[in-house]
């Protein structure tokens, strides 16, 4: 890991800023309330080749790491347009297909999201099971050489945009420890059986979430992303990049909200004076942007053990943890700074609150996350 970002990355980041920042917060804005994707701007990624910048060259990608997503993606989000759709559409299901997908399933599915003709969406959430996947209850049942599953989905991002959705589905039970097996299908988002509801939330973001459900929808078995009844396995590929991208995005609103709050306490005056000349003012700001470098570098490090093959998953929880927990401080402390401008929408900074706290309970949630360094990486006793 260098310690300064190479001529690649800074080229990279200011290719990727200069298409961003054309569109900014006024258009994440306009979307957002009309609840439209955000084509335009994801077109014109695709196009530079940075939304499948991670994904294998042979298959319309750009041949790099997960590395070069997070720029990509942290990027985005500083110029006030994070593109959520970006994590489970290409950074998800694309690292899953790439790392486990047969050729057939590449050229099929993979290449069409690398090239950004594509998006996707995934399911795994349900509301009995929470963050205990080995409780869901959507199942896939053989039926003659296809798979039927039934069941439903909750919370899952990007439905009325996807082409396709990963689904991960009970296709029977370990008898020895109770916990159902669980397979990654590949379903067309409009295949006979498949129906999605809109959740109403305070999110104002352009990805809505859907219940989906799922009746005796019928797939084929050239649709399994790896071994049957070992479907976690491939998913975690994806679910490990999650929480590295989640980590980069909360960064970049975390950049974007402290740019806005320092040229607000620059200018704004009160008795004669700027407000930023009062440490009352300065003093949260500053601490912001320690803990912003500080999750920063921790997601720089995980990004790299994934990349280089190193178990992923002690940094990649670690760098989601302080990738929120810092993009948050800094955007209440932008939101403080501001007074009651703060929650006045033309200054386009309450808007991403909701964003950043959803993102702190899942994809996992900061407890889990406490959870699993616990036990895996202290030695303390498992305590769930």
């Amino acid at each position: 890991m260098p310690l300064t970002p190479t001529p690649e990355e800074q080229l990279l980041r200011r290719s990727v800023s200069s298409i961003t920042r054309k569109y900014g917060p006024s258009y994440f804005q306009r979307i957002s309330e009309t609840g439209r994707p955000p084509t335009k701007l994801w077109k014109e990624l695709a196009e530079a080749g940075f939304m499948g910048v991670h994904l294998p060259a042979e298959f319309g990608g750009g041949g790099a790491g997960v590395s070069e997503l997070a720029m990509v993606l942290e990027e985005t989000a500083a110029a006030g347009v994070p593109a959520l759709s970006a994590i489970f559409s290409t950074g998800v299901n694309g690292t899953i297909l790439a790392r486990h997908g047969t050729e057939n399933q590449k050229q099929r599915w993979l290449q069409p999201l690398a090239e950004g003709t594509a998006s996707s969406s995934f399911a795994i959430t349900e509301p009995d099971a929470g963050t205990n996947s080995f409780a869901i209850s959507t199942t896939a049942k053989s039926d003659g050489d296809d798979y039927v599953i039934n069941g439903m989905k909750y919370y899952i991002s990007g439905m009325a945009e996807a082409d396709f959705v990963m689904v991960v589905a009970r296709t029977g039970t370990d008898e020895q420890r109770g916990r159902g097996l669980l397979t990654l299908f590949l379903v067309d988002a409009d295949a006979p059986g498949i129906t999605h509801q809109v959740i109403p939330t305070a999110l104002q973001i352009p990805e809505r979430q859907s219940t989906v459900y799922f009746e005796n929808v019928r797939v084929t078995p050239d649709r399994i992303i790896g071994e049957l009844h070992h479907g976690m396995k491939a998913a975690f590929a994806g679910i490990n990049a999650e929480r590295l991208l989640v980590s980069s995005i909360c960064i970049g609103v975390g950049r974007y909200a402290l740019d806005k709050a320092v040229a607000y306490a620059r200018e704004r005056q009160v008795w004669g004076v700027p407000i930023g000349s009062h440490q009352g003012v300065a003093h949260p700001l500053a601490e912001a942007k320690i803990a912003l470098e500080s999750a920063a570098l921790m997601t720089t490090r995980a990004c790299a053990l994934y990349d280089i093959g190193a178990d992923p998953g002690e940094s990649s929880n670690m760098a989601k943890v302080l990738g929120v927990d810092a993009g948050l401080h800094a955007l209440d402390a932008a939101i403080q700074t501001h007074g009651g401008n703060g929650v006045a929408l033309e200054y386009q900074l309450s808007n991403y609150w909701f964003l950043l706290r959803m993102l702190k309970i899942g994809p996992v949630s900061r407890e889990m996350v406490l959870n699993f360094v616990a036990e895996h990486t202290l030695g303390l006793p498992k305590s769930y």
